[in-house]
């Protein structure tokens, strides 16, 4: 049978919102008669998510699970989730209950009936302290800048993808704040963003802290780089090198030629070897000469090598 749409929710110690995320999918799935599955990811809970999995599952046939035997990150239950996803929509949302499954019938119109490739939600109203509302606005002002992508709230759980979106991008790392960013340059590039509710968080607390916009900006400058050179090392690194091993190059003719001038004219000079421009001369040279040897290995590499997707360790399945 066709599945509509495929909930993919990462978790990590989340083991009394389960049972009430669960409950409400399903009943939002039943009234609109979608064909549905949930995919929970356990990301190494600590808690007893697993048992609740087990036992929600047993009175849901529609919920599949996978748990990894540690935590490897937000990115890494995606990626999984993502690989093990049958549905035509595929749509993303904490486990925390601050995402609401009402907004599912909406996001999955915006994606078959509108022809998003991707829809992200846009949190207007949050419920979160400064801290971290005032930080999140900076990151995703500068992702904004750098992407070109005019969205209000990159980092939102709550996102639609079409099935094409989600199997032909990779999602390693830390980058999951990026996976529009990500699916832009694929080239999916309809991209449109939904206002949607936050709730306040009904049980345990956050799982992140203030060092994730740090990480963020990295993992954007990252994200920039690797997406725009992965296919072309040589473009990025050789105009580097050309660049730098020119201006060695001119610098140390300059300074030879100025040397022959003043001894043919009779002036004063010194010897080359006690110039400063000189010795920077062979330092651009030298930085010239490695960012080429950089660019070819990079080339080499990128043709006989094929990038493997990470491998993690599951401990338990359950209906995948």
């Amino acid at each position: 049978m066709k599945t509509d749409i495929s909930v993919v929710i990462p978790l990590f110690n989340e083991e009394e919102s389960l049972p009430e995320l669960c409950s409400w999918i399903a009943k939002v799935m039943i009234k609109n008669k979608y064909n549905y599955e949930i995919l929970l990811i356990d990301d190494g809970s600590k808690d007893r998510s697993w048992e609740v999995i087990e036992k929600i599952s047993t009175e849901n046939k529609s919920i599949k699970a996978i748990k990894f035997n540690r935590n490897y990150g937000k990115s890494a239950a995606l990626n999984i989730g993502f690989q093990h996803a049958l549905g035509d929509v595929v749509i993303t949302m904490d486990a925390d209950l601050q995402d609401s499954p009402d907004e599912i019938p909406e996001l999955y119109n915006m994606i078959m009936v509108q022809k998003f490739d991707l829809v992200s939600g846009w949190k207007a109203k949050r419920y979160d302290p400064i801290s971290k509302t005032i930080p999140t606005k900076l990151f995703n002002a500068v992702t904004r800048w750098m992407s070109g992508i005019q969205l209000h709230d990159f980092n939102c759980g709550l996102k639609a993808y079409h099935k094409n979106v989600i199997k032909n991008i990779d999602v390693y790392g830390e980058m999951h704040r990026y996976i529009p960013v990500i699916a832009k340059w694929s080239g999916f590039t309809k991209i449109t963003e939904k206002v949607v509710e936050h709730r306040a968080r009904k049980y345990g607390v956050s799982k992140f802290g203030f060092e994730r916009f740090i990480n963020g900006f990295l993992d954007l400058l990252s994200i920039s780089f690797v997406t725009r050179f992965r296919r072309k090392p040589m473009h990025f690194f050789g105009m580097l090198g050309l660049v730098s091993f020119l201006l060695g190059f001119f610098v140390t003719v300059w300074v030879i030629f100025e040397k022959q001038y003043c001894l043919y004219n009779g002036l004063k000079v010194r010897e080359v070897t006690e110039q400063p421009l000189f010795f920077l001369a062979l330092v651009a040279l030298v930085i010239g000469t490695q960012f080429f040897l950089a660019g070819y290995l990079g080339e080499i590499i990128n043709v006989s090598s094929n990038r493997k997707g990470q491998e993690y360790l599951i401990a338990e399945k359950i209906g995948v």
